[in-house]
């Protein structure tokens, strides 16, 4: 995505005002203190969007049943758990694994387990989501991911490793904020943002065009909308979501 001029001017300025925090990246002290802080934003960032997606969750989430095993039992692996703030649209008795490259999430993801009796954690994977030889090839009926893909290294490689670890006939959920529409005015503040946002915000990327790596990664199917989500920050607002089958 080539920006203009006025973007790389604008973008300047704000990477001037940010600029002490540039200071502590480059010094190697930004990186642990983002890493052991950002979970606490997360989890309470997570009740309020919780509370403003709770709608396009459960209709997003209504059909997981249908992608349970033979047994009748559902296997879910979420990619990303962070907080757990997905767990109140899962089907009771779903078998959880959970996975995020960050265990500072982990005394909030207990917190939410506890509140959330009706599933069974079966285990629980510390590992970057696009290298995750812990979980077997074809081993899952569902993953999920809501507000990953945007801070992950390779959202090309992640992908791959969701359809080496689903099962045939299986499905991939997701749930992400994404590039606006050409020329808008949302992707142009976006572009601006994005590399002050990539650093105070753990590798969040605001301009990634998701819904192509999607759309080429070689899923049998794929049912994908694009919507704004009544979010209070209008470059966070442009989402993808939907549910792929392998």
């Amino acid at each position: 995505m080539e920006a203009s001029w006025s973007v790389v001017l604008l973008r300047t300025g704000v990477q001037l005002l940010a600029f002490p925090i540039y200071l502590l990246w480059y010094l190697g002290l930004w990186g642990p203190f983002c890493k052991k802080v950002f979970p606490h934003l997360m989890a309470r960032f997570s009740l309020s969007y919780n509370e403003k997606m709770a709608i396009k969750k459960k209709e997003l989430f209504s059909n997981l049943k249908d992608f349970a095993g033979p047994s009748g039992v559902l296997t879910l692996l979420e990619i990303g758990a962070g907080s757990g703030s997905n767990f109140e649209f899962y089907p009771a008795g779903c078998r959880l694994i959970c996975n995020d490259f960050n265990d500072n999430f982990s005394k909030f993801l207990d917190k939410r387990l506890s509140q959330n009796r009706h599933l069974q954690l079966e285990r629980r994977v510390i590992a970057p989501a696009g290298d995750l030889p812990q979980i077997p090839n074809a081993s899952v009926d569902v993953v999920v991911c809501t507000l990953v893909l945007c801070s992950v290294e390779s959202t090309e490689r992640v992908l791959k490793e969701v359809l080496r670890m689903l099962r045939p006939g299986g499905a991939f959920y997701f749930m992400e904020h994404v590039a606006d529409a050409p020329f808008s005015w949302s992707l142009f503040w976006q572009q601006i943002y994005d590399p002050v946002w990539q650093i105070l915000f753990d590798g969040c990327h605001l301009a990634r065009e998701t819904w192509k790596d999607l759309e080429k990664a070689g899923f049998s199917e794929l049912k994908m909308w694009h919507t704004h989500a009544p979010l209070p920050w209008y470059p966070t607002k442009p989402h993808v979501i939907g549910y792929a089958v392998k």
